[in-house]
């Protein structure tokens, strides 16, 4: 396993465990959905510019 295939093994575990912890809570604040929504969105971006670089 090369160092792009660790990276997104690591990054779909970090999306993972947020997306856990925002359908594990019932009460969290409008701040929290927000602030978990920002690092999905990155996450997300970072995946989708590895996997991008891996297929080059």
């Amino acid at each position: 396993m090369d160092k792009i295939d660790k990276t997104i093994a690591y990054y779909n575990t970090k999306i993972n465990g947020i997306l856990e912890f925002i359908n594990s809570n019932d009460n969290l604040t409008v701040e929290q959905v927000i602030e978990k929504g920002e690092e999905l969105s990155i996450l997300e971006y970072k995946l989708t510019a590895l996997e991008v670089a891996k297929e080059n």
